[in-house]
C-alpha cells in the first residue's frame, strides 16, 4: 500500500503535466478508444516503483487495468517487460510520462545501488544512503534503495544522534558536544560522531561515541583509525566514495559505507511505453 505522501506526489505530478488533459489524445481518439500497452526495459536495470505506477494509471482513469509482470528489485534485461495496462486509449495516454517519470527515477536509484553493493560483495560491509534526495521523494528513494540491495541511514533528523562539524564548531570541543547529547537523548539513542582526523577519532573513542563516521579519509587513512579504535566503535566511512572505489574502502573493521551519489547522482533508467495489439489484461 502507497503512502499517502506517495498520493500527494502522484497528485502534484498529474496537475503540473495533465491539468488540461492530454489535447492531442483527445482530438485523435473518441473516448471510447481503447488499448493495451506494456512498459518495458530498454536496458539492464533493477526496477522500482511498479506500484506508484500502477497507482497513476488508476488516479488517473479507473477503468485502467494493469497487470505487473516482475517484481520490484527484479533485476532486467533489455526487452523485458515490467507492466501492462489496459483501458481508454486517452487516459493510458495521459497516465504515460507522469508513470515513467517515477518509474525511471527510483529504477535509477536501485540501479546504482546495486553497482555499490555488487562492488563490495563477500567484504560484509553494507552500502547505504543518505538525506541527499529529491525534496518530497525520501521515503520513495530510500525504499529504491532497499531494492537495490543497499541499507537506509537516518531518514530524518529526529532519528538519531549525528554530530558533525559545525556541530563541533559551535559547541566549542567534540567530548562536550558528546557529553550533552549523551545526557538529553533518549537511553535507546546512539551517538554519532563524524571525525575528519585521527585526532578527533582518538576524542571520538576517549568521549566513548557509539559510532564514528570517518569523513574524507583515505583508504590509508582508514584503516590506520581503525587499529585506533580497535572495536570501541560501530565504523562508518563517507566521502569522496565513488563506484571506482568503494571497494579500497570495505576494509576489514568498517562496519557501514554512506554514499550520498545512490541518490543525488543516480542517471533515470530507459523505460519505455508501447501500445501492443492482444487482448487486454
Amino acid at each position: 500500500m502507497l503512502a499517502p505522501r506517495s498520493h500527494h506526489l502522484i497528485d502534484l505530478a498529474l496537475e503540473e503535466d495533465a491539468a488540461l488533459g492530454d489535447l492531442t489524445s483527445r482530438l485523435l481518439f473518441p473516448c471510447a478508444h481503447r488499448s493495451r500497452a506494456v512498459i518495458e526495459a530498454r536496458e539492464d536495470l533493477v526496477v522500482c516503483g511498479i506500484a506508484l505506477a500502477e497507482a497513476v494509471f488508476a488516479r488517473v482513469d479507473e477503468r485502467v487495468r494493469s497487470r505487473t509482470l516482475v517484481a520490484d528489485g527484479a533485476a532486467l534485461r533489455r526487452g523485458d517487460r515490467v507492466l501492462e495496462v489496459a483501458g481508454p486509449t486517452i487516459s493510458l495516454l495521459t497516465a504515460e510520462r507522469v508513470a515513467l517519470n517515477f518509474l525511471q527515477r527510483l529504477s535509477g536509484v536501485a540501479t546504482r545501488t546495486r553497482r555499490f553493493v555488487d562492488a563490495v560483495s563477500g567484504t560484509g560491509v553494507r552500502v547505504v544512503d543518505t538525506r541527499k534526495t529529491l525534496p518530497g521523494w525520501r521515503a520513495l528513494e530510500r525504499e529504491a534503495v532497499r531494492c537495490g540491495g543497499g541499507g537506509n541511514h537516518r531518514s530524518s533528523l529526529g532519528e538519531h544522534v549525528l554530530i558533525k562539524d559545525n556541530h563541533l564548531a559551535a559547541a566549542g570541543s567534540l567530548r562536550e558536544a558528546v557529553r550533552r547529547c549523551r545526557e538529553g537523548a533518549p537511553h535507546l539513542a546512539k551517538i554519532e560522531v563524524e571525525v575528519e582526523s585521527l585526532k578527533e577519532v582518538r576524542e571520538a573513542c576517549a568521549a566513548q561515541a557509539d559510532v564514528i563516521l570517518l569523513d574524507n579519509f583515505t583508504p590509508g587513512r582508514v584503516r590506520e583509525a581503525v587499529k585506533l579504535i580497535d572495536g570501541r566503535a560501530l565504523i562508518e566511512v563517507s566521502g569522496g566514495i565513488r563506484l571506482e572505489n568503494v571497494r579500497e574502502y570495505a576494509l576489514p573493521g568498517v562496519s557501514v559505507i554512506s554514499v550520498g551519489s545512490l541518490t543525488h547522482s543516480a542517471v533515470a533508467v530507459d523505460l519505455s511505453l508501447e501500445l501492443v495489439r492482444g487482448r487486454s489484461v
